[in-house]
C-alpha cells in the first residue's frame, strides 16, 4: 500500500526527471544549432581565403597569381540588362605553337591594336619599344587570327577593376603554346603600387610570395578601367583610348555572374576580331 507521502515523493521524482529530461533536449538541440552555425561560417570563411589564394590573374594553363581579397556578396546578384551585341558568326581557331614567334616588328616605329568587340571598339596605343617582345608576339597572333571570336572571361569588380581577355578556351587556362619575357615593369606610369585606369597588361603565373613564375606571359591580358592596387608583376604594354575606357566601364556596369566581384561577365564581351597596325 503506497502512502500519501510516498506518493508525493514519486510524483515530485517523475516531475524532477521530466525538467531533467527537457534540459537535455534543449542542450542538445542548442548544440546541434551552433554546429551547423560554424560550419556555415567556415565555409565563408574558406571560401574567402581561397579566393584571395586563388589570385588576381589566372593564366595560360595554370591559376595561381598574387592576389586580391575579394568581399562575398550577401545576396545573390542581380543581373543587369546585356548592354552588348550578338557576336559575329566564326569560331575560335584552335591554334597552338611550340616558342615563340621570331622578332619582325619595327621596335622604333609606333603601333596600335584594336578590339573589335561586340560592345565596341577599343583602340589601344602600344609601347613598342619598351615592350617589344610583347607587342611582337600580339602582333603575330592577331594577323593569325589567334584571339578572333574569343570571349572576355573574367571580370573584376572589387578590390582591382579590370576585364581579362585572350584565352581561347574562355576558361582563364588556355594560350598560344609558348611564354613570353617579363618587361616593362619600371614603367613610370606604375606609381604607389597602382595600374592606373586605361593601362594594358599581361597576365603571367608569378606569384609573389614564392617570387616563381617569371615569364609566363601567354595570350592573356587585362585592361584597367579604373586605377587598381597591384604590384608592378604584369607587363604593361598599352594604353586604352578614352573611348575604349567608355566601352569598359558599360562592360563593367553590367556587373560579373557570381555577385563577389570577381567572375565572368554578365555582359557578352566578345572580341569579334583583333587586328594590330603599325602606324
Amino acid at each position: 500500500m503506497v502512502t500519501q507521502e510516498q506518493r508525493r515523493r514519486q510524483l515530485a521524482r517523475e516531475k524532477f526527471l521530466r525538467q531533467q529530461q527537457r534540459r537535455t533536449a534543449a542542450r542538445r538541440k542548442s548544440h546541434m544549432r551552433n554546429t551547423v552555425v560554424a560550419s556555415v561560417l567556415g565555409v565563408i570563411v574558406v571560401g574567402g581565403v581561397v579566393s584571395y589564394a586563388t589570385g588576381v590573374f589566372k593564366n595560360d594553363d595554370k591559376k595561381a597569381n598574387a592576389g586580391a581579397e575579394v568581399s562575398p556578396s550577401a545576396s545573390a546578384p542581380t543581373k543587369a540588362p546585356d548592354p552588348c551585341a550578338k557576336p559575329a558568326e566564326g569560331a575560335v581557331k584552335s591554334l597552338s605553337w611550340k616558342k615563340e614567334p621570331a622578332m619582325s616588328i619595327d621596335k622604333s616605329a609606333d603601333y596600335t591594336m584594336k578590339l573589335a568587340t561586340t560592345c565596341g571598339d577599343i583602340d589601344i596605343a602600344l609601347k613598342t619599344a619598351a615592350a617589344p617582345h610583347t607587342v611582337n608576339s600580339f602582333d603575330f597572333l592577331a594577323s593569325k587570327g589567334f584571339f578572333d571570336h574569343t570571349k572576355c572571361h573574367r571580370l573584376t569588380t572589387n578590390g582591382i577593376y579590370v576585364l581579362q581577355c585572350g584565352d581561347p578556351k574562355g576558361t582563364g587556362t588556355g594560350g598560344p603554346g609558348y611564354t613570353i619575357p617579363d618587361e616593362n615593369l619600371k614603367d613610370t606610369t606604375l606609381k604607389g603600387g597602382v595600374y592606373p585606369a586605361g593601362t594594358l597588361a599581361m597576365a603571367n603565373q608569378y606569384n609573389a610570395q614564392t617570387k616563381q613564375g617569371r615569364n609566363t606571359g601567354g595570350s592573356q591580358f587585362f585592361l584597367v578601367y579604373q586605377d587598381s592596387q597591384l604590384p608592378a608583376d604584369y607587363t604593361p604594354f598599352g594604353t586604352i583610348s578614352k573611348s575604349g575606357l567608355t566601352v569598359l566601364k558599360k562592360i563593367a556596369a553590367a556587373g560579373e555572374s557570381t555577385g563577389q566581384g570577381d567572375g565572368a561577365p554578365n555582359a557578352t564581351a566578345v572580341i569579334n576580331k583583333m587586328t594590330v597596325t603599325k602606324s
